[in-house]
């Protein structure tokens, strides 16, 4: 099957990973990036060896024949990004989260639909191997049936050194790793039926919230709570490791730190050590996210290619986006928020 061409679009500190990680994958060549600020695409083109820099979508558009975009720009240029590669009849892959609206990104996924064009979104934390690992023995049916998790995300890692301009979001922490936390939830267990959510702002130099806690009732009678801050100090404080709890009606499991697998039943424990790729281009503080790029292109390159279903499509993330806005509700109005998940 033939090689797939796709553009970079976008030059900022994500985008080294994402072109790293697309290297360790066959079946996909990047032969364009574009930046509005064209020095900045050079640098990065320089670095992997990609032919053809460009400032504007629309004339690199007018200049190659390609396969998909892969979307890699702050979260307002998505939609606008994303409209137009698709009415030129060329697939989407878009990082979270999809846009800067609901209204916004429901558009995007009804436009994709009538235009039979594919829109797909890079949601990587699904594929982050200690998560997978977790959903196996989940799937295994070994716990029972499941009573209440939760999943914790919280840190007190300086992010804003790598990504200052997150300091200017009024959505901060549901906006942005929240995306990730509830797509994770929602890959182990399903649904959710309703919810409510609490926020704080604890650091003073930001906009936004940096600390969401989150309950969930989900369709299948399980309660998770989603803990996430960007300013904990306390036992788990593990960036950028995600842990996880999980108590069935026959034992129970979870996913502690530095990637130890625990399972409990009638008092005895056992403890798997979960091993994470690694990768030389990999930032060591990020291995386990940056690793899990490779498995998440892997599979949308297989549903672009149809060997496969691609499981983060827009269609799918807008219900993890549907979330995230109703957990600002929440918090907002200090209400239970009941979910329709068929509504998109």
């Amino acid at each position: 099957m033939r090689e797939l061409k796709f553009a970079m679009i976008g030059a900022g500190f994500w985008s080294q990973y994402q072109l790293a990680a697309w290297g360790e994958v066959s079946g996909a060549r990047c032969i364009a990036i574009c930046d509005p600020v064209l020095e900045k695409a050079q640098r990065l083109a320089k670095t992997f060896a990609v032919p053809h820099v460009y400032r504007d979508l629309r004339e690199l558009l007018d200049q190659h024949e390609l396969d998909f975009v892969d979307i890699v720009t702050s979260v307002e240029t998505h939609a606008s990004l994303a409209m137009t590669a698709l009415q030129r009849g060329v697939a989407v892959i878009c990082q979270k989260p999809l846009a800067d609206s609901l209204e916004v990104a429901r558009g995007l996924c009804r436009r994709s639909r009538e235009l039979a064009v594919p829109l797909l979104v890079h949601e990587n934390f699904r594929w982050q191997q200690p998560i997978r690992c977790l959903k196996a023995v989940i799937d295994s049916g070994e716990l029972g049936e499941l009573v209440r998790a939760r999943i914790d995300f919280a840190h007190s890692f300086p992010i804003f050194d790598n990504q200052p301009a997150l300091k200017l979001l009024d959505k901060l922490i549901l906006a942005d790793v929240g995306t990730h936390i509830l797509d994770v939830s929602r890959f182990l267990f399903g649904e959710a039926k309703q919810l409510c959510c609490q926020t704080r702002q604890m650091q003073q130099d930001i906009c936004g919230e940096d600390v969401a806690t989150v309950l969930l009732s989900n369709q299948n009678g399980l309660t998770v709570a989603c803990n996430m801050s960007y300013t904990s100090q306390w036992e788990l404080n593990r960036f950028p490791q995600t842990m996880v709890t999980v108590e069935g009606t026959r034992r129970g499991v979870s996913l502690g730190r530095d990637y130890q697998l625990l399972q409990f039943s009638d008092g005895e424990t056992t403890c798997e050590q979960i091993v994470v790729d690694e990768y030389p281009w990999a930032n060591p503080e990020y291995m386990v996210v940056h690793s899990s790029m490779v498995g998440c292109h892997r599979n949308l390159l297989a549903g672009l290619r149809g060997e496969a279903t691609a499981e983060t499509t827009g269609d799918d993330n807008l219900r993890t986006l549907e979330l995230v806005y109703a957990c600002y509700d929440s918090a907002a109005n200090g209400r239970v928020v009941q979910l329709n998940s068929d509504d998109s």
